[in-house]
């Protein structure tokens, strides 16, 4: 019985641990309570800036200042967040010849960017069992 119990807990050992993260993301400079502020969590570079690719999104009343939103069960890993003040509800980032954005957004790691921002650019570790950013609108 004890090579048994022993034989378990050397088979338990070589598994990969499964870790789970909570993150928590602070919004700050909203400047109005219009709309929504949209939060979006990518875990690739494929796919990031499309919203309906990211990997965990949540919207939550504006309010001015600043908003919270919580994403749980994430795994552990690299993620990088966008987040937009849709001040007219329309579910998306208006743009401006396409281009450039005429509501509130902003990125984690508050990059300087010149053209469209990279994952990259973004990228954070989040680590078990919580993690805490804050995004900076910019309009």
């Amino acid at each position: 019985m004890r090579a048994a119990h022993l034989a378990l807990i050397a088979l338990t050992a070589k598994l990969p641990a499964v870790s789970a993260a909570d993150l928590s993301v602070t919004v700050s400079g909203v400047r109005n309570a219009q709309g929504e502020v949209r939060i979006a969590v990518y875990d690739r570079a494929e796919g990031f800036r499309k919203e309906a690719q990211a990997r965990a999104r949540l919207a939550v009343p504006a309010a001015p200042g600043w908003v919270e939103a919580r994403f749980s069960g994430l795994p552990a890993g690299r993620y990088a967040v966008i987040a937009y003040h849709d001040e007219d509800g329309n579910g998306r980032l208006n743009l401006r010849f396409g281009m450039i954005p005429v509501e509130g957004y902003g990125l984690s790691n508050t990059p300087e960017v010149a053209g469209p921002p990279k994952f990259s650019d973004a990228a954070f570790e989040l680590r078990e069992p919580v993690g805490a950013i804050e995004v900076r609108l910019y309009y």
